[in-house]
């Protein structure tokens, strides 16, 4: 599950003193003043996840480019990155006999 469907099945945003910023769009065809905003935020490439602290500056940052960006609090992050853990654990091997059933 991308950062996008998280953020839109999440339960409304509580706040934090840290945001989760991820990139999850394309920056070719984006405004220049947008390009740059995105550079100081630090975000470079498509799913990239920065911490920023919850301060007007940064969230003033994030209203501008608030069609490229998913804001999550720390706990949705916190949630998010578990469940993908446990998405990706290790599962038991399967054991297949190919031995005919004895009688």
């Amino acid at each position: 599950m991308n950062a996008f469907k998280a953020y839109k099945a999440c339960a409304p945003i509580a706040w934090s003193p840290n945001l989760y910023i991820t990139l999850v769009r394309g920056i070719p065809g984006t405004r220049k003043q947008h390009r740059r905003t995105l550079e100081a935020l630090r975000l470079g490439k498509c799913n990239r996840t920065v911490m920023r602290w919850n301060t007007p500056t940064v969230r003033g940052m994030i209203q501008q480019v608030k069609r490229l960006v998913v804001v999550e609090t720390e706990e949705m992050y916190k949630a998010r990155k578990q469940k993908d853990e446990a998405h990706q654990a290790l599962r038991p091997p399967l054991i297949i006999n190919h031995q005919p059933p004895s009688a």
